[in-house]
């Protein structure tokens, strides 16, 4: 069978992460293998260069050139390899959050991130993109994440952020999705769990990867 790439997308506390591993068990039970995987991170380099996005002090730049710097790595080394076995890749976040994170929260230029984007992606010998085939978007107010992250974890230095920070990253997010409408399937994150899950797996079966 041909790879699968899927990407979960959201704002810190949207839930997403928690059904990852249920879309990951549906596959196996269809007979597919799967590779989990995470953005930044995902490879031991990508994952060296996610603690100190997470954690240190740099200039937009720096960051989102790290970023792409684990991305690179990631694509090389894990997601293209899984992809050409045949695996169903979930990633948790990819590109879309860069632009979301970096770009809108953080204020960054979205050209550079473009381009950054068209360098790091590009397929060989075509003019395509590595992009995911399906991004599952979990849209949830960001007054509402920040109620269920409270106390929850210590915060790294994102989601230590203003809602006001969130609601930036939420409208990219939203940007994105009305750059490549089809390849989006926006979920209301505020539903209960078991909805949610619903929304998700209607997503995968609509577009006839799983029963």
């Amino acid at each position: 069978m041909a790879g699968l790439f899927i990407s979960f997308e959201g704002i810190d506390g949207a839930g997403k992460s928690t059904h990852i591993e249920g879309l990951a068990q549906a596959f196996r039970a269809a007979g597919r293998q799967v590779t989990l995987t995470r953005e930044p991170g995902g490879t031991p380099l990508a994952e060296k260069l996610r603690a100190l996005v997470l954690n240190d002090a740099m200039d937009a730049m720096t960051e989102a050139l790290l970023v792409f710097a684990a991305r690179r790595d990631h694509l090389q080394q894990l997601i293209e390899p899984a992809l050409a076995r045949g695996d169903v890749v979930l990633c948790d976040r990819f590109t879309d959050a860069t632009f979301a994170y970096q770009g809108m929260g953080r204020g960054f230029d979205l050209e550079t991130l473009s381009v950054l984007e068209r360098w790091v992606q590009a397929q060989p010998g075509t003019t395509s993109l590595r992009q995911p085939e399906l991004t599952v978007w979990f849209d949830l107010d960001p007054t509402i994440a920040a109620e269920r992250l409270a106390g929850a974890r210590v915060p790294d230095k994102f989601e230590a952020q203003p809602v006001e920070f969130f609601r930036r990253v939420a409208a990219g997010y939203g940007a994105r999705m009305d750059e490549e409408p089809r390849r989006f399937a926006r979920i209301d994150a505020a539903q209960s769990r078991g909805a949610v899950w619903q929304d998700v797996l209607q997503a995968v079966q609509a577009r006839g990867w799983l029963a």
